[in-house]
């Protein structure tokens, strides 16, 4: 499921800064916009995967009308301009990214008869894989 959320760009003397006024002031920064844009959404991947695994209260994203880069900026830091400044929506699919990107692979042991063991060595099959796909097939099936 995509999720979409407000990000202000401040552009700054190298690069930009980038905070998400809904989601606690969490904030990033890249020396590019692209480098930015990168660093925002999986800034944004990583927040909300760990709020869901801990189990927090996520807050609803605000419109894009309804956020002041004027009035964050100078909470965030008075007096600075915001010239060059702006908000746009970042949007992840933190499920995909996170598979992607944050779940890391576990070492399993098992126990199989010698029998399927000799066939699948003979078979040249490949024991992780063939797992992955059984137990992601059970997992579907079971839904």
């Amino acid at each position: 499921m995509l999720s979409i959320y407000p990000a202000c760009f401040f552009k700054e003397e190298n690069g930009y800064s980038v905070v998400f006024p809904d989601l606690n002031w969490l904030a990033t920064q890249g020396d590019t916009l692209d480098e930015a844009m990168s660093m925002a959404v999986d800034c944004l991947a990583g927040y909300l995967y760990s709020c869901k695994k801990d189990g927090d209260v996520i807050s609803a994203p605000s419109k894009l009308s309804d956020i002041d880069i004027e009035a964050i900026g100078k909470e965030l830091d008075p007096g600075t301009p915001v010239d060059g400044s702006f908000v746009n929506m970042v949007s992840v699919d933190v499920e995909a990214y996170a598979k992607q990107h944050f779940e890391k692979s576990v070492k399993k042991t098992l126990t199989i008869p010698s029998w399927l063991n000799e066939e699948a060595l003979a078979l040249d099959i490949n024991f992780s894989q063939t797992l992955q796909e059984a137990l992601i097939q059970k997992i579907h099936a079971t839904k």
